[in-house]
């Protein structure tokens, strides 16, 4: 039961999150640091009361120097995930670049570590992938752009300065995940408790770019108000759909929280997929975000490498095998 509303909660949170985050990009593509700041103080604030029992509670992990690593580079992750959508990123270019973090992760472990054939197999596949999607978002930023040879170079020039970034935020969230691996090792696993200081020691670090979420709230106050039945007062669109997107990404990753907990990893690295495929396809249909047959093919071949570095297929056959051979045993 606990597993069935754990899926629940990952598809509708995450999937209702990435709708009202494009609603709010679509509207102010800039504002990608007020969503993280928004992000990271509800969940700290949520972790303050029910995780720390108001800072009375004492962490597993010692917060010197661990902390410290782990929170920089989430921080820098969060931060640069966002505000690549400032540099004219397609959103489903954006989810096809944070769907492949396991893959990410394998790549910075291969020189220490020998794995089988299907491993590089699917890093080739979901490499090939992302390639084609985006060699041909880059055309569709030369051919969009227009004006001046000099507009459409710099168009595409602050385009590929998105996919660096985008680039650098998936190899260090993978780096950020090996590094927890290693202290869940040393001290026992305390996701909760990370999830929690993860959000809010980096709060500071907000001040940095204070000018800019001050600037981007008061374009959210002066966006159309509209009524909401429960309170019966007019709220400005943009904050409300800011809030729903803060409510829904908390329900995502409790969703994945609770999976975690009840499911092997397996089961989580697939639910987890599916969600963003979805997403994905929900993303194109809705938002009628352009969408060539070379995309398809891209994203099909970086999922199907996803799934085979998962060696779903292996999990199935031998599910099935164990069902025969059962059956078999009570034949007889």
């Amino acid at each position: 039961m606990n597993t069935i509303f754990a899926v629940l909660l990952v598809f509708v949170g995450c999937c209702s999150n990435v709708v009202f985050l494009e609603l709010l990009v679509r509207s102010f593509p800039g504002c990608g640091n007020i969503v993280t700041f928004a992000q990271f103080a509800f969940i700290a604030l949520e972790g303050f009361i029910f995780e720390t029992n108001f800072g009375r509670k004492k962490p597993a992990i010692p917060m010197r120097y661990n902390y410290v690593i782990m929170v920089t580079m989430f921080f820098t992750v969060s931060v640069i995930n966002n505000y690549a959508l400032n540099f004219n990123i397609a959103m489903p270019l954006h989810m096809i670049f944070r769907s492949v973090n396991l893959i990410a992760n394998l790549v910075l472990h291969l020189f220490p570590c020998r794995y089988s054939m299907s491993k590089y197999l699917s890093i080739a596949m979901v490499s090939l992938g992302i390639f084609i999607c985006t060699i041909m978002s880059a055309r569709q930023v030369n051919t969009g752009a227009e004006g001046s040879e000099d507009q459409d170079v710099y168009a595409f020039l602050h385009w590929l300065l998105g996919i660096a970034m985008l680039t650098f935020a998936l190899l260090m969230s993978a780096r950020m995940g090996i590094f927890q691996e290693t202290l869940y090792k040393q001290y026992g696993k305390h996701s909760k408790e990370a999830l929690f200081y993860n959000h809010c020691l980096p709060l500071p670090g907000f001040l940095l770019l204070s000018s800019d979420i001050y600037n981007h709230g008061v374009l959210f106050s002066q966006s159309t108000p509209v009524e909401v039945p429960v309170i019966g007062q007019a709220v400005p669109v943009m904050w409300l759909y800011l809030l729903i997107n803060v409510i829904t990404q908390y329900v995502c990753i409790r969703g994945v929280f609770i999976l975690t907990t009840e499911c092997a990893s397996l089961t989580v690295t697939l639910v987890v997929t599916l969600r963003k495929f979805i997403s994905l396809i929900f993303s194109i249909l809705y938002f009628k975000n352009p969408f060539t047959a070379w995309h398809w093919v891209g994203t099909a071949v970086v999922f199907l490498g996803t799934l085979i570095y998962t060696e779903v297929w292996t999990s199935v056959r031998m599910a099935l095998r164990g069902k025969e051979e059962l059956k078999e045993k009570k034949a007889e």
